[in-house]
């Protein structure tokens, strides 16, 4: 089983998130970016997002061993947003996948945070591969796995999804 965390950066901790989270993810998941670029995760009260962080984050770290970890500003522990693993049966691969609240975008976190889950998955978790999906339209996200190095493999549509979704990898770690 794979060390645990917390991740650090020069500027980050990642940890994963607890129930206590829960007011700092229903600002994240509600914020309206959010919801235009991930969609709509069913949160609208502490309760609900409570639930979230169970049934998401907390099942994955049981079944997985990763997930969605809370990002945290080193200096003074405030949560800025998510970034993580995700494993969707959809995908060959794990996926990382990030979001941040619009006060933390543009300073280069989730540049930082992401690098830092690639060498974890890498790393630790010795993963061969790491996709990512983002929603065409999200020129910033597409800029993000660009810099970590992800190469764009196309189009695909995730199952029940109305839109297409841009995937991208890391390259494959050679034997």
């Amino acid at each position: 089983m794979p060390p645990t965390l917390p991740i650090q950066t020069e500027r980050l901790l990642l940890r994963e998130l607890t129930p206590a989270d829960a007011p700092f993810i229903l600002e994240l998941v509600t914020d309206p970016a959010f919801l235009q670029n991930i969609g709509d995760r069913g949160v609208r009260d502490l309760d609900t997002a409570a639930r979230y962080i169970a049934d998401g984050p907390a099942a994955s770290y049981a079944r997985n061993g990763f997930g969605l970890w809370r990002v945290e500003l080193r200096d003074g522990g405030e949560p800025i947003g998510m970034c993580g693993l995700l494993r969707r049966d959809a995908l060959p691969d794990p996926d990382i996948g990030y979001a941040y609240l619009p006060r933390h975008r543009a300073r280069g976190y989730a540049q930082e945070a992401g690098a830092a889950v690639l060498r974890y998955a890498r790393d630790v978790l010795a993963l061969p591969r790491v996709l990512a999906i983002v929603h065409p339209a999200n020129a910033a996200s597409i800029r993000v796995l660009e810099r970590l190095g992800l190469r764009d493999e196309g189009t695909m549509r995730m199952n029940g999804e109305s839109h297409d979704v841009r995937l991208f990898a890391t390259a494959p770690v050679a034997d």
